[in-house]
């Protein structure tokens, strides 16, 4: 019976996917842990160390399907080795092949490496829904590339720029975090088996022969050494996973923001039968965008507990691991779900160019007090246009009046400038920079032009 808001029934759809769940489901963790156990075997069996029957006979039923789940979680309940898993597997082992599965092993290689396997079944999920957004996100920047809006600079308009250029920004920092999942493959895919304090001491023989062509099996990389006790490439993988949280929950944000009723410039997916209110009928609410924020959140909180558990005593420390078996599992459900839902977002973004246009002259010119100044500044000087612009600005604010006319009203201005110099000075869409060039580099960069 599920009891959590992952495996809930009602719940679920809210905070992780189907593949997330199958992923770190009871049939797999069990599954992850006979892949390594079976590879162990194959490789102690191909180098004489075991008989290569009995390696066969192991890899034949290495099968969580063959297994009583619910009875190695009776067996936890008294240990939390990796004996559950061993005295379930035994019983479905013909010719006596139970008594060497785990030969030379400790229970930490089997976890370490189950897990492992786990995260990288994670991490190929989460680097293609990364790879789905980042696609979408350059398509946006492709078709609103010379989209004029309002910059906005602590949430008060700023100046104009383009809404290519603002997701732009978003398309090229979803790029580091692609390449940051890239660049860690390497050293967080990585094996264990160590033996009991991580001297392989239990093979005098062949022991890194071993251990090498088990990592070869599972297509993991070989440890240098043993890492029972550095945790740093699970403190990797999950700070990784909270800053892909940090930029997936910043896009939702923006998004939410701009939703708002008196910006409306953005809006997330709609379709008719998507209620927002019980109450509201005509409520159209961000709820999925809202959805992503809580869950990256959620995310970015896990980390820390992860890096907690770095530190870690002596050769073996089970309880800086064992939140490891909780916490890694809950980001990659919860992101899963986060990354899930912004897919779709992305990829349906309803724009508003029309609304991006009126709230251009929100403020009725003054928006553009920088480009007024620097046109003012070659004539009049840099701070006397400063204390110019400043002026008219706040009396144009104040008495909620045109820019041009309080411009207008200034003797230097006056003298120095035409009405068409003026007017030209106060319109948004002569004032955007490079914002469309900016674009075209990201464009260009992820080869999507």
């Amino acid at each position: 019976m599920a009891s959590t808001a992952i495996d809930s029934e009602i719940f679920g759809c809210l905070f992780s996917t189907e593949k997330m769940r199958e992923v770190f489901s009871d049939k797999n963790v069990a599954q992850k842990w006979l892949d390594t156990e079976a590879a162990l075997a194959k490789a102690q069996g191909e180098l004489g160390i075991i008989p290569k029957a009995k390696a066969d006979e192991i890899n034949k039923k290495a099968k969580a399907e063959l297994l009583d789940i619910p009875q190695i979680g009776e067996y936890y309940k008294s240990s939390i080795t990796i004996v559950p898993l061993l005295k379930a597997f035994k019983v479905v082992l013909d010719d006596n092949a139970g008594e060497y599965v785990h030969w030379g092993a400790t229970s930490q290689d089997i976890v370490d490496t189950g897990l492992v396997l786990q995260m990288r079944d994670a991490y190929y999920i989460v680097l293609d829904q990364l790879k789905t957004c980042q696609k979408s996100v350059l398509k946006l920047v492709k078709e609103h590339r010379d989209t004029i809006m309002c910059g906005r600079t602590h949430v008060i308009h700023a100046l104009p720029i383009t809404l290519g250029y603002k997701v732009a920004i978003w398309a090229d920092e979803i790029g580091r975090n692609i390449e940051r999942m890239e660049a860690m493959k390497d050293r967080v895919f990585v094996g264990q088996m160590s033996g009991a304090v991580g001297t392989l001491a239990s093979h005098p023989e062949k022991g890194l022969e071993v251990q090498a062509r088990m990592m070869e099996i599972l297509e993991l990389n070989v440890p240098t050494i043993s890492w029972h006790v550095a945790r740093d490439n699970q403190a990797e993988f999950a700070s990784t996973l909270a800053i892909v949280a940090g930029t997936i929950g910043k896009i939702a944000s923006e998004i939410l923001s701009l939703q708002r009723t008196e910006i409306i410039e953005l809006e997330e997916p709609f379709f008719m039968g998507k209620v927002g209110s019980s109450t509201m009928p005509h409520k159209r609410n961000p709820q999925v965008v809202e959805n992503i924020i809580a869950l990256c959140r959620n995310v970015r909180s896990i980390a820390p507990a992860v890096v907690e558990s770095m530190v870690s005593e002596n050769e073996r420390d089970w309880g800086c691991f064992i939140s490891e078996w909780e916490a890694i599992p809950r980001a990659c459900h919860l992101l899963g779900a986060a990354l899930e839902k912004s897919m779709d977002v992305l990829a349906n973004l309803i724009v508003y160019p029309k609304h991006m246009e009126n709230n251009l002259n929100k403020l009725r010119g003054i928006m553009m007090s920088e480009c007024v100044m620097m046109h003012l500044a070659p004539k009049l000087g840099r701070m006397t246009a400063h204390d110019i612009v400043y002026r008219t600005c706040m009396k144009a604010y104040e008495e909620e009046e045109f820019m041009d006319v309080a411009l207008k009203a200034e003797p230097k201005v006056r003298e120095a400038f035409t009405d068409a110099e003026i007017a030209s000075m106060i319109d948004p869409h002569n004032y955007i920079g490079y914002a469309p060039q900016f674009a075209d580099r990201v464009l260009e960069k992820y080869n999507a032009k």
